[in-house]
């Protein structure tokens, strides 16, 4: 089978403009990128059509570093429902710059379920994540000038929140000491750098509403503290505007299109491990204003991507998918059945039944949240039929939807199953009111104790003092009523990468907490998961490069 990129290569596309047209979306309106780019107004969004459009979340099991394919079994769903004569329109996340060259080598899909063009998008795409960078830092530079031009006054700011973001992998700076070298380069202090989807600046682009709502949230976000203990916000510092225009295109969702050139829309891209992990509320809206079938995913598995939908993204938006498709594979499930990662591609019975107990309580995870479940089983070539029987009696025994997909290496009539039994499903089976994992009115310790003993299983919580501290001034403040985000590992329920399988009865240790007061949520962070990732062994960087005039090593 063909390489991903030699697939994008041989796909014949469609301009932007036909793409467009396709789902009736006013092509008079877009802001083109080239010829199969656009950026589209986020004014066209539609309210009385988002009612009418029916939302699908896709969500995995654990992932493993063997992958589960969750943004292929999304894409390749919208071409399956395209396949049987739906209009379906898929919502997916930007990739970002850090894990393109460090760990994945790109996060546009794979195989025959890609969305294109595949190199720009994997790479600076229409300029949203350095629209990010720029905003973020620039709200740092004009802090430390606030602080220079008031040193030794009592305006100056007794504790910096705020730090630095980059869109790169790069663990040498996470922890940075900034304005050496004399007092004509500013006041010496302790800083650090987060990758740019851990920057609050991200997660306000993914869930504001309009611009206006834009600008509020960057005004509210919370800088520092004085002297007195008060809060210094960006609108304290007067930037809100600046930073507002820097960020006004970045606001509008990009259309996109998919390698049989159905409608797609990637923006935002906020990680699950360390953020909030979903697309734009503009773009998910947007698909939802132009298409009858919707399909979004969340990051990593659904006890970080699928529980920050809900309790982030759903809650704050009003948003509520109509069905969640859980991802499943069998090397996936073989791993949280205890079978060595070198392994997992030989058949192993014991194995994947021991494995099930992972999908069996991410299932029971989402119907908490009063979601109809369907298994989609993304299919690879070393699955065996035996294997992948035990996992379709598994789901019949529960009542629980299964499909096979094949989208990677057969595109949507490989998909056809899974989107004849998604409309099915929601046809007869729609999901209820989402039932939040807690009520806005509990505690910060309350709800992140509620997701740590209900979705993750934990026995008990504890608070590092830091994070006690930080608590604190949330009670005292008008931040109480946030949800929380819970920043941990993607590879286990617990904050140990290494517990496969579903974890039960240990402690889940906060060491820290970030205040997202302009994104209107508090992140809690568990484990020794870093907000700035390092680069592996290997790097995917050593593979990428430009031969003949075509980029090798995106994937």
């Amino acid at each position: 089978m063909p390489s991903d990129i030699e697939i994008a290569r041989d796909t014949i596309l469609k301009p932007v403009t036909e793409i467009a047209e396709s789902i009736n979306l006013p092509v008079e309106q877009l802001i083109s990128y080239g010829k199969y780019m656009a950026k589209v107004p986020w004014e066209l969004k539609s309210d009385e059509k988002i009612k009418q459009s029916k939302l699908i979340l896709v969500t995995s099991i654990t992932p493993t570093k063997a992958g589960i394919g969750k943004t292929t079994v999304s894409i390749g769903l919208a071409l399956g429902l395209s396949q049987i004569g739906e209009k379906a329109v898929v919502a997916l996340r930007e990739p970002s710059l850090g894990p393109c060259f460090g760990m994945k080598g790109g996060a546009a899909g794979g195989g025959y379920a890609q969305v294109l063009p595949m190199e720009n998008i994997n790479l600076h795409f229409t300029g949203d994540f350095h629209a990010v960078t720029s905003a973020h830092n620039m709200i740092t530079a004009l802090l430390d000038n606030y602080n220079y031009q008031h040193r030794g006054t009592g305006e100056v700011l007794k504790e910096v929140l705020w730090k630095r973001v980059l869109d790169v992998n790069d663990r040498a700076l996470r922890n940075i000491v900034t304005g050496l070298g004399g007092a004509s380069n500013g006041v010496p202090q302790e800083s650090g750098f987060d990758i740019t989807p851990a920057s609050e600046i991200m997660a306000i682009l993914c869930l504001a509403n309009d611009i206006e709502d834009l600008r509020r949230r960057i005004e509210n976000i919370l800088l520092g503290y004085r002297a007195d203990g008060r809060m210094f916000t960006v609108k304290d510092l007067g930037v809100a505007g600046a930073i507002t225009v820097l960020l006004k295109d970045a606001l509008n969702p990009n259309l996109v299109q998919t390698t049989e050139n159905t409608a797609s829309f990637v923006h935002g891209g906020p990680f699950a491990n360390i953020a909030h992990g979903c697309n734009s509320v503009i773009a998910t809206q947007m698909a939802m204003s132009y298409g009858d079938y919707v399909i979004t995913e969340a990051g990593f598995g659904a006890d970080l991507g699928a529980e920050k939908f809900f309790d982030i993204k759903c809650r704050k938006s009003g948003l509520s998918p109509k069905l969640t498709v859980l991802v499943a594979t069998g090397q996936g499930l073989k791993m949280h059945g205890g079978v060595p990662l070198q392994n997992i591609k030989e058949e192993n019975i014991v194995g994947m039944i021991q494995g099930l107990e992972n999908l069996k309580k991410h299932i029971e995870n989402l119907q908490l949240f009063g979601q109809s479940v369907i298994v989609a089983f993304n299919r690879y070539q070393t699955d065996t039929e035996q294997e992948i029987a035990i996992i379709k009696e598994f789901c019949t025994k529960r009542n629980i939807g299964f499909a096979i997909n094949n989208s990677y290496s057969e595109g949507g009539k490989g998909a056809k199953e899974l989107a004849e039994l998604v409309v099915k499903t929601i046809d007869k089976y729609p999901s209820g009111a989402i039932n939040f994992m807690y009520p806005d009115e509990d505690s910060i310790q309350e709800k992140i104790t509620k997701v740590a003993k209900n979705i993750y299983e934990a026995s008990t919580v504890s608070f590092h003092k830091e994070a006690i501290k930080k608590i604190k001034k949330i009670q005292e403040s008008d931040m109480q009523t946030f949800p929380v985000c819970i920043a941990k590992t993607q590879y286990s329920f617990s904050s140990d990468p290494q517990a496969f399988g579903v974890s039960k009865g240990f402690n889940f240790q906060i060491n820290d907490i970030v205040i997202n007061r302009g994104a209107e949520f508090i992140v809690a962070i568990a484990g020794d998961i870093m907000r700035m990732p390092g680069l592996p062994k290997t790097p995917q960087a050593l593979k990428i490069d430009l031969i003949n005039g075509q980029i090798e090593g995106l994937s």
